[in-house]
């Protein structure tokens, strides 16, 4: 008998669970327990049931059995699929959808908890004599339905939870790949004509290190049977390990790409597809470039994330950085830094400590990281306010300080002396 996994196709609009059905046979072959409060003393005369049942959802790598008309076959979830599940079911906002058998759809009903089982000695279940393994997605659904509770929990005609939502199976979701990567050709090649015809831009300017990485991920991918990555993603890599210039609109997809595929790339694993696919691509210095270089033609809009912007700093794609901040402001952002490190304070976001960091290491700064420290003045009222009192001394020093914060203002106003002069002379 043959046995299908099934998956999430993450971008389609069915995907997912929809709802949580209370059934006398669950497939999964796991019972839910009806939990009852503890017995309390003081301000009641009998306890009163909570009405809230427990239960395994989605167990991973459990067979499940399942006929198809004349076909027989099984079923089953991998842990990533089971987690998947359980963030998209709460993330599309049905917790309080719930049928009967598949069947009558249920009011009243509610996934109040919802929890993957990461401990199976500790496991909140276990107390309750669930014994799940790891990876199972758990939840407790408080049950505002005298109907459903008298005549269905209490007398036993349900035992467990069932879910229902639309997966898809390898086949499927290969078919579907084809079809994107299809698309993603015809992208291509009408980008090519439009380039040609148009005489479009086009822009080779990455760095070495994207070049580099697109031939590691090529390297790595040939280790793995060339089994990862779409048609477009190897010939992504093989243009940049060539050099080749790029028009706006493949800089687009390679900032697309590698802006939503970032959280699948661990260096730490060669051999995982996520992180060969997001090589290939040119990596974060990929990511970096295509940020930068979009920003610079007017595609996206510039903002001051730090972490972002030291990244580009890094990777020299900026024309014009300045560092000649006095030494004090480089020394405000060390004692400041010193200070979050030994005493890890709530203070500040990353973005502020991120800044702190480039600061204290004397990195150039850019324009829009410069103007970001001007308007940090608006805290000025604050300075003086001891760091282990609040938080305002403590980040004006992040910030620069009083040299910093001064020295940026003087400089943002020159800099933008500067520019107002190009314009009027061109």
């Amino acid at each position: 008998m043959k046995i299908i996994e099934l998956f999430i196709d993450e971008e389609g609009i069915m995907s997912g669970i929809d709802a949580i059905s209370i059934v006398e046979q669950p497939a999964i072959e796991e019972n839910f327990v009806a939990l009852k409060e503890e017995i309390k003393v003081e301000l009641a005369d009998v306890d009163k049931e909570k009405r809230i049942l427990m239960g395994a959802a989605l167990i991973p790598n459990k067979n499940i059995y399942r006929r198809d008309r004349d076909e027989e076959y099984y079923i089953y979830f991998s842990e990533d699929t089971v987690r998947k599940a359980s963030e998209m079911f709460l993330m599309k906002g049905n917790q309080n959808k719930s049928t009967l058998e598949h069947q009558a759809e249920l009011s009243g009903l509610s996934v109040v908890e919802s929890w993957i089982v990461e401990d199976e000695t500790h496991d909140k279940s276990r107390k309750y004599g669930l014994k799940m393994p790891i990876g199972t997605w758990m939840v407790s659904v408080k049950v505002n339905n005298e109907d459903v509770w008298n005549n269905y929990v209490k007398t036993g005609k349900v035992k467990g939870f069932s879910i229902e939502g639309y997966f898809t199976d390898k086949v499927a979701m290969s078919m579907i790949e084809q079809d994107n990567d299809a698309a993603e050709i015809l992208l291509e090649i009408a980008d090519s004509i439009e380039t040609g015809k148009l005489e479009l831009e086009t822009y080779g300017d990455y760095p070495q290190s994207v070049r580099n990485n697109a031939r590691r991920g090529i390297e790595l991918n040939k280790k793995v049977n060339n089994r990862c990555a779409t048609s477009v993603g190897k010939i992504r890599a093989q243009q940049l390990s060539r050099g080749e210039k790029l028009s706006v609109s493949t800089i687009k997809r390679m900032y697309s790409y590698l802006s939503r595929a970032s959280e699948y790339y661990d260096p730490n694993d060669s051999k995982a597809c996520g992180t060969i696919s997001y090589l290939l691509w040119g990596g974060k210095a990929g990511l970096a470039w295509s940020r930068s270089k979009l920003r610079k033609l007017g595609e996206i809009e510039l903002n001051c994330d730090c972490t972002e912007l030291s990244d580009e700093l890094e990777l020299g794609l900026y024309d014009k950085t300045y560092s000649d901040y006095p030494k004090s402001a480089k020394n405000n952002a060390k004692q400041a830094l010193a200070y979050y490190d030994s005493n890890k304070p709530r203070c500040g976001t990353p973005q502020a400590w991120q800044f702190a960091k480039l600061l204290a290491s004397g990195k150039p700064l850019s324009r829009c990281l410069i103007s970001e420290m001007a308007s940090y003045n608006r805290f000025e009222k604050k300075k003086n306010e001891p760091y282990n009192k609040g938080c305002g001394g403590l980040l004006w020093d992040a910030w620069g300080g009083e040299e910093g914060i001064r020295w940026a203002e003087q400089k943002l106003d020159e800099i933008n002396s500067t520019e107002s002069k190009v314009n009027k002379d061109e």
